[in-house]
């Protein structure tokens, strides 16, 4: 009798997207784009996040590369623009240009940049794509699809339980948390934008 469950697939499938995805690499960024709004509007962006991020993946893993190939976009061009897109975001962290937006309240920062391109970024989007592949029975694809459904799990936990730091370490916390979320975002950005520039250099794009 066949597995309903590739364990060996979804391992792989939990640990690719679990260092991909990060989520507690997600909870200092998640806490400075949430400053300044209420706990009611933090935990609903959390869930919406994880809910964009999710529906994202799942976009991609069944359609992904037609719609690449329809609109002829390349793996590397989905990355560079991804990484610039994060960029202006850890720009925005670093001088403290988000204070306002976040004090408007009329961002939806769960739809971009937390639930894409951070969350469902270029990176998890194309190794959800390469398993995808790889799926050859019902096993395989329980596999893929609880691996999915198990780092957004993991993603709503961080986000979600990370709102008690943020009441903690008040507002000189939130600021400095702040500055280190848009250190490590622009650095993300620049991997980023760096390995697309190698993959257009090498012929892929």
């Amino acid at each position: 009798m066949s597995s309903v469950v590739d364990t060996v697939l979804l391992g792989e499938v939990l640990v690719t997207l679990f260092v991909i995805m990060d989520p507690v690499g997600t909870v200092p960024i998640f806490l400075s784009l949430t400053a300044g709004r209420s706990p009611a509007t933090a935990k609903r962006a959390a869930w919406q996040a994880v809910a964009v991020s999710f529906f994202v993946i799942t976009l991609f893993a069944f359609f992904g590369q037609r719609i690449l190939d329809y609109l002829g976009i390349s793996l590397p061009a989905l990355q560079c623009a991804g990484g610039l897109l994060l960029l202006l975001v850890a720009l925005e962290l670093l001088t403290g240009k988000e204070e306002e937006a976040s004090a408007a309240g009329d961002v939806n920062i769960a739809l971009v940049p937390l639930g894409t391109p951070l969350l469902a970024g270029p990176g998890a989007i194309v190794a959800t794509m390469l398993f995808v592949q790889q799926i050859d029975s019902f096993a395989d694809l329980t596999a893929v699809a609880l691996g999915i459904v198990g780092v957004h799990a993991a993603l709503w936990l961080a986000m979600r339980f990370s709102l008690p730091i943020l009441r903690l370490i008040r507002e000189g916390g939130v600021l400095l948390v702040t500055r280190i979320a848009g250190l490590l975002l622009s650095a993300i950005a620049v991997q980023l934008v760096a390995d697309a520039v190698r993959a257009f250099i090498a012929g892929e794009g």
